[in-house]
């Protein structure tokens, strides 16, 4: 039995039923009985079987491929609570979708994080819940509240239990540095930095290591927030391998694993691959190294102090 009032609703978008399930069941609390649906023709619509009228309703729905069918049923959703008096609507987006396009890199690109933002906010969200937004000032994209949760403390814990010695925390890139700063210091252990160039989109090139000392008969923690196509991942824990590490823990935050990345990890010096489960895993499944954990305590959590009106950063 529920120990929350009717007035908090968990709406399951269609992008990741099974982690609505799983913070249902830590806040031990059932899911909303709606749905999204599809017309014969593509178009969403949304159904919802019981009132939310006055309700704080949190969808959870990470915008991950296929990223546009995901953002839009997200759109659809927050209009449809909207119009049936939901008192506040929260996007649970565990992976912000479009969030590496963030800035005007090059004349004439558009800022398509920024205009995601807008989206939402037009459509009635009134809050939004996410894990390590690929730039922590998409935050200032939005005029509502953001809460911007970070995987670390995850990684830091599972890392705490696998009692390995001789730790080294590196950064892929310079972009990295401070959410790895983080697990290094939380471990007390060194860190180093991969110096990389991108010549182009999901192209990387690592040209050396800064603080290759650290790396030589070490357990390497690579971190990243995000790993696509695997490129960068892989090629840093080729670099770090020649520098003399023992073993290559390559970690992020959301595994995209967008194509070729599972071969390029299959082919990799990297021992195991550690991600978060804020994107379905389906295609990664058979990955013989992968371990994903779990992010329904973290967001299960948030939740509880959000519609409790409690501090949300106790869990920064």
């Amino acid at each position: 039995m529920s120990t929350y009032s009717d007035k908090l609703k968990i709406f399951p978008g269609n992008s990741h039923p099974d982690l609505a399930q799983d913070i249902c069941e830590y806040l031990g609390t059932e899911l909303l009985d709606a749905r999204a649906k599809r017309f014969a023709d593509g178009e969403i619509t949304v159904e919802i079987n019981e009132t939310v009228r006055g309700a704080d309703v949190f969808i959870i729905q990470p915008t991950s491929p296929p990223v546009n069918e995901n953002i839009m049923e997200l759109l659809v959703i927050i209009d449809a609570l909207r119009r049936a008096s939901a008192r506040r609507i929260t996007a649970v987006v565990p992976y912000y979708g479009y969030a590496r396009q963030d800035r005007k890199a090059q004349p004439r690109h558009p800022i398509t994080a920024k205009l995601i933002a807008n989206l939402l906010t037009a459509a009635g969200a009134r809050r939004l819940l996410s894990i390590d937004l690929h730039a922590p000032q998409i935050q200032g994209f939005f005029d509502i509240p953001v809460d911007n949760l970070y995987a670390a403390p995850l990684m830091i814990d599972y890392f705490r239990k696998k009692d390995l010695d001789n730790l080294t925390a590196v950064a892929p890139d310079v972009g990295s540095v401070k959410r790895v700063r983080s697990i290094a210091e939380s471990l007390n252990i060194p860190m180093a930095i991969i110096d990389k160039r991108r010549p182009k989109p999901n192209v990387a090139e690592v040209m050396h290591v800064i603080g290759r000392s650290n790396i030589k008969g070490s357990n390497v923690i690579l971190f990243d927030d995000i790993i696509d196509t695997g490129g960068t991942i892989t090629e840093a824990a080729e670099a770090l391998k020649q520098n003399g590490a023992k073993k290559v823990f390559a970690c992020a935050s959301h595994g995209l694993f967008s194509d070729p990345a599972l071969e390029r990890m299959e082919k990799s010096n990297i021992d195991e691959v550690i991600v978060t489960d804020s994107i379905p895993q389906t295609r990664s499944k058979n990955l013989k190294n992968l371990t994903v954990l779990s992010l329904a305590s973290l967001v299960g959590e948030a939740i509880d102090r959000i519609f409790k009106d409690l501090s949300v950063s106790v869990l920064f």
